[in-house]
């Protein structure tokens, strides 16, 4: 019996030790690829110029969010960079004015749930819009770390010549994904992510284009974010870049 249980014990060790050569070996495989070590490197490159490049300038954002399909609300914002790196926006909308029609009790009631209603699905569209904030623009830093874990994959884009994709997995949270599409010598052409928020079960899509400012860098040019559980849809539209 004891022969058996040490038999036991030194073959769980010896798969936990060729577990882990494998991970190790998986890595050090992802890091020797010379491809994917270079598309890694210009992405990375690219992705930092291109975020000091936008600090220069300033445009006008149109954010349309939609419930089931119908639209509920649009805002338009003038937008810089700030100090941080972060969006600054500032309202370019007329202040709204209050309803100050009666209606009695029940009016104000129905009035309150309304809102109440309202103000739930604003604090759920800002959330996702933050969450998509954190890969859009990629950030140098994450994209070396999911490097560094083998998380990243290179290979042709279908049916478009001369560019490429980078999928990255587990980039901010696990089980995540984003894919970048690359054209060489142009720079980031579109961006797509599979996330969620604190549960998996509340999925988060996301799809980005890109489009190059005239002498200038890339940006987002327009923005779809699909909040999954809620059927909350976020069209973000970007124009008018102007030089600071």
């Amino acid at each position: 019996m004891k022969r058996s249980t040490q038999r036991d014990f030194s073959f769980r060790v010896l798969v936990i030790v060729g577990l882990v050569v494998i991970e190790c070996f998986t890595g050090l495989a992802a890091a020797q690829d010379p491809e994917l070590q270079q598309k890694v490197a210009e992405i990375k490159e690219a992705a930092a110029k291109n975020k000091q490049a936008l600090a220069e300038y300033t445009w006008v954002e149109q954010v349309t969010i939609s419930f089931k399909g119908e639209q509920k609300k649009q805002e338009h914002f003038q937008v810089r960079l700030g100090p941080d790196g972060k969006p600054q926006k500032t309202s370019l909308d007329p202040p709204s004015s209050a309803d100050s029609s009666g209606g009695g009790r029940h009016g104000r009631l129905k009035e309150h749930i309304v809102e109440k209603k309202k103000e739930e699905y604003k604090e759920y569209a800002d959330q996702i819009k933050s969450l998509v904030q954190q890969y859009v623009p990629p950030q140098r830093d994450l994209i070396q770390q999911a490097y560094q874990q083998g998380n990243i994959t290179v290979g042709p884009e279908a049916g478009a010549p001369g560019q490429y994709r980078l999928v990255i997995s587990n980039y901010i949270k696990k089980g995540d994904n984003m894919t970048l599409v690359i054209a060489k010598g142009q720079g980031l052409v579109s961006l797509s992510i599979a996330s969620y928020l604190d549960d998996p079960k509340d999925a988060v899509k996301a799809s980005s284009q890109f489009s190059a400012i005239p002498g200038g860098p890339n940006h987002v040019s327009q923005q779809t974010i699909d909040g999954v559980s809620k059927q909350l849809t976020i069209v973000v539209q970007n124009s008018n870049y102007q030089h600071l």
